[in-house]
């Protein structure tokens, strides 16, 4: 039974001198199905698609780290001195910063407010602007993460499509050539393999960079969190100093 299993080893591996396959770029493209060409341009599409994500993202965290250790150094002396009006300006001159905007808010809400109103409503209204403000700022850096998390989740899929494809084709290379040697499969194999390589090259750095990009997400509500319960503290204390005179 093994002498047997072993000829038919060989005589699959024959190869049949019918068709050469290249193995570099221009002749793989040259051989690949019209339906495997597809599957590439969408995994290419949604390769260009994942890195715009990052660039963007990057950019953007960068910038609003950046702006948010100069505003909270400049903004900590104007509210020290009770100068709402200047730490409002501050905030506007950095508008990348989340902190700034969460801080903008809940500044606009304090001081627009009626002297007419109570202490305690005073502080819970601006409560509920800062919590409007985190949503909106948090929903505006977690802008086109879901991209890359279906990116992530479906390029392994698009790739397995043209896998079965490819597997189909060297199929078809074995019912056309009447032959069983590897040159009937080749294209086919070669096909399958393109495709399943490039779905996970795609998929793999999205993965990474939707899950680096949101924990700097969830750092940044973290920030802004803290700040807008120092704020919050801030508001109680100068209510608190200016009953008192």
């Amino acid at each position: 039974m093994l002498v047997n299993l072993a000829l038919s080893g060989l005589l699959l591996l024959q190869e049949e001198p019918t068709a050469y396959i290249g193995w570099n770029p221009v002749q793989i493209y040259k051989q690949m199905s019209a339906v495997a060409l597809v599957v590439v341009v969408i995994l290419l599409f949604m390769s260009i698609w994942s890195i715009g994500i990052m660039i963007d993202r990057a950019i953007t965290y960068s910038a609003a780290r950046k702006q948010s250790r100069i505003f909270v150094q400049q903004v900590a002396g104007a509210l020290r001195d009770g100068k709402l009006d200047e730490a409002i300006s501050i905030a506007e001159r950095n508008k990348k910063s989340h902190i700034a905007k969460v801080v903008a808010t809940g500044l606009s809400e304090f001081q627009s407010a009626s002297t007419q109103v109570t202490d305690a409503e005073l502080i819970e209204a601006s409560k509920r602007g800062l919590d409007r403000a985190v949503a909106i700022v948090h929903a505006e850096m977690k802008r086109m993460l879901n991209g890359l998390a279906t990116i992530g989740s479906t390029a392994p899929f698009v790739g397995l499509f043209g896998t079965v494809v490819g597997i189909i084709n060297a199929f078809k290379g074995i019912a056309t050539q009447k032959a069983t040697g590897l040159s009937a499969v080749a294209g086919g194999i070669a096909e399958a393999l393109i495709t399943t390589a490039l779905g996970l090259f795609v998929a793999v750095p999205a993965v990474w960079a939707f899950n680096y990009f949101t924990n700097k997400v969830e750092a940044f509500d973290v920030e802004m969190d803290n700040s807008s319960m120092e704020l919050v503290n801030y508001f109680v204390t100068r209510r608190s100093a200016n009953a008192k005179r």
